[in-house]
């Protein structure tokens, strides 16, 4: 492996995951006066790290809404998010924009590739704006993308790849600045059942990390397989906090054979 994608993966799992993200009181109104709603209702939850957390429901329940606070694009109305130990409401101004470019990282359902680079170049994107040496950059991001199994279409456009290419070079370029923190928006919603699975167990590979958390929004039933967690929310509340394969199964038995 690479030594600049060594980290993705590490030598041994710790004996103890850390906890990666903790909310206290999140709640989040928007609006003001007769228009003011509640979207959030005091959700308190921790994430561990080391695992590949699934945050489910239906539309309109505050999945989007609680992950965008947890990432720090969102402020809530009331309570706090600890992020690695580093409560967000003590964070200001660039200490905050800095924190978040340091150690989270974004998967969306659009791939939001710039179609005039290529895929080492999107990759490398995060780097090249964090002013690193575009030939170390370059370098860099063409490690990740052999370790995602791209290593080699580092000089292939956007519309020369698939949609399963497209979104393992997004995952790339959320991590090629190797972010503790993970957040990945309906990440299968556009891709078919092959190019899903493929990228479900890249994110599964990469949540075993002991120290990154990752978080996977999503409404395909498809991928709980995938995950360590399952978050179900309903009305801006967490409802149910288990493990996919505990779900029971009401998939009827096949008759035996007479």
């Amino acid at each position: 492996m690479p030594a600049a994608v060594h980290s993705l993966v590490p030598d041994s799992p710790a004996p103890l995951p850390a906890v990666g993200v903790a909310c206290r009181g999140i709640a989040k109104e928007f609006g003001s006066g007769e228009t003011r709603t509640r979207v959030l209702h005091g959700i308190d939850v921790d994430i561990g790290c080391g695992a590949l957390t699934l945050l489910v429901g239906p539309s309109g329940c505050g999945k989007t809404t609680l992950i965008s606070i947890i990432a720090g694009l969102l402020d809530p109305t009331a309570g706090d998010v600890t992020l690695f130990g580093t409560p967000q409401s003590q964070l200001r101004g660039n200490r905050r924009v800095d924190f978040r470019a340091r150690n989270v990282g974004f998967v969306f359902q659009q791939y939001n590739l710039l179609p005039s680079l290529t895929a080492a170049e999107n990759v490398a994107v995060p780097l090249l704006v964090a002013r690193q040496p575009r030939k170390r950059a370059i370098e860099q991001a063409a490690g990740v993308l052999d370790a995602v199994g791209l290593g080699s279409r580092l000089k292939a456009f956007p519309n020369q790849l698939s949609g399963g290419q497209q979104q393992r070079v997004a995952i790339a370029r959320a991590l090629v600045h190797e972010p503790r923190l993970l957040v990945c928006d309906e990440p299968t919603a556009a891709l078919d059942s092959h190019s899903g699975q493929t990228v479900m167990e890249l994110l599964k590979s990469v949540a075993v990390h002991p120290d990154r958390t990752v978080i996977v929004v999503t409404h395909d039933s498809r991928v709980l397989q995938f995950g360590d967690r399952l978050l179900e929310m309903a009305d801006g509340r967490i409802v149910l906090d288990t493990i996919p394969q505990s779900i029971p199964d009401h998939t009827p038995s096949p008759r035996p054979k007479s």
